[in-house]
């Protein structure tokens, strides 16, 4: 039988080594790289994803192309659909994303920070039709 082996390497990251990014999947939203790519090789990916502006219709129904998907909240809060139920996940709380759930994220406060781990590193995301209506958003004041 053979082994798969996958380069690995030792990371520490700085919050000054990598500077936030607003090229990532969300125009709406920051994204700082935590080095865990590279040391794993593309296995898993590690960043912090922030609010960069006030929710106007959200994420859509969508689904990740991935293995393991989890959202650890720093701060603030966000509301999320999974399926057809909503969900508030509020700084402190972990989220586990089993692999291709339907999900939406449609509202969330202006500090909301939160730690997104996955596998494979360069998971896809597919837009697909949601099974039920979404809140609207409540305006930032």
């Amino acid at each position: 039988m053979l082994e798969k082996t996958y380069a690995n390497t030792f990371a520490h990251v700085k919050p000054g080594d990598t500077p936030w990014r607003t090229d990532g999947l969300r125009d709406f939203f920051l994204y700082r790289d935590l080095g865990v790519e590279k040391a794993t090789g593309g296995r898993v990916i590690a960043q912090l994803v922030k609010a960069n502006a006030a929710p106007e219709k959200g994420t859509g129904w969508h689904q990740h192309t991935a293995d393991f998907h989890m959202v650890l909240m720093l701060k603030g809060w966000a509301k999320f659909m999974y399926d057809d139920k909503e969900f508030v996940i509020e700084a402190g709380d972990c989220v586990h994303q089993r692999p291709g759930i339907t999900h939406y994220l449609f509202d969330y406060s202006p500090d909301m920070e939160y730690l997104e781990v996955v596998g494979p590193a360069d998971f896809g995301t597919v837009d697909v039709e949601g099974p039920c209506a979404v809140p609207a958003p409540a305006p930032w004041k």
